[in-house]
């Protein structure tokens, strides 16, 4: 079976985000100075082919741990698209 997975990698919530605090202040200096905050990640979707869908959220992982997410700076969360 296919099973469709979106990946969302964040940074950690303790950690500072340059690239959405550069984002804050674009959006400042364009005007839009009611946003306060903006944390900034990737959006990953995989394609897994597998058998049932707990091999699927194993591959899904698997992928994060070993090259989509810093484990350092980053987490993640998974999530099957119907």
């Amino acid at each position: 079976m296919t099973f469709q997975v979106q990946i969302k990698v964040m940074p950690l919530n303790d950690l500072l985000d340059p690239q959405g605090k550069a984002v804050v202040g674009g959006l400042h200096n364009l005007g839009l100075t009611g946003v306060q905050d903006v944390r900034v990640g990737k959006h990953i979707i995989l394609k897994i082919e597998a058998a049932n869908e707990a091999a699927a959220k194993e591959v899904a992982e698997t992928a994060c741990k070993k090259l989509l997410a810093n484990a350092v700076m980053e987490f993640f969360e998974i999530e099957f698209v119907k």
